[in-house]
């Protein structure tokens, strides 16, 4: 006798969100709720226009954000603070802990702009030394002044863009190594 398969029900996937140093355990419940950390939070979003903007609703308050993707890294624009998180799932942070915990880290980091704007100034110099969170550029865009911190220490080995000069979305500003 063939048994029915059954209904086929979605798998739930757990993202584990690097951000500022700080792990966060997301669980995407469905279209609109997602718990993380353990606590479930009422979202909405959708696109504006046609840069990677997004109009979030998030527990009934309204925000926005700007995301771009950066190698392995996004770079998330929030109320003028840039952020680098990286996002795993569960398989992949199984994989990295087999392998001991090593991060596999890219040796260059180059800085893009995660919308378009107006470089206001680079504090920094090439063959400079950075920390993490230190500010690299300022960028004016929708009538914000935007601090793009170092997601990691380094040495800025290259700067492509003056201040003054205008940067189109994802335009590399400079490079960290």
């Amino acid at each position: 006798m063939v048994k029915p398969l059954g209904k086929v029900e979605e798998v739930a996937m757990i993202y584990v969100t690097m951000v500022n140093g700080h792990e966060y355990v997301i669980d995407i419940i469905d279209d609109h709720q997602v718990c993380i950390d353990g606590v479930i939070h009422q979202v909405d979003f959708m696109p504006v226009g046609d840069e990677q903007v997004y109009s979030l609703i998030v527990d009934g308050k309204s925000v926005d954000a700007s995301v771009t993707q950066n190698e392995d890294t996004w770079q998330v624009l929030f109320q003028g603070m840039l952020y680098a998180a990286t996002v795993e799932d569960e398989r992949e942070k199984r994989l990295r802990a087999a392998l001991g915990g090593r991060v596999i880290e890219h040796e260059d980091f180059h800085l893009k702009a995660p919308m378009p704007g107006m470089v206001i100034s680079i504090p920094v110099e090439e063959g400079q030394g950075i920390r993490k969170g230190d500010v690299l550029v300022i960028l004016e865009s929708m009538k914000m002044q935007n601090e793009l911190r170092s997601p990691r220490d380094g040495k800025v080995t290259r700067i492509r863009i003056r201040a003054g000069e205008r940067v189109e979305q994802k335009e590399t500003i400079l490079s960290v190594v």
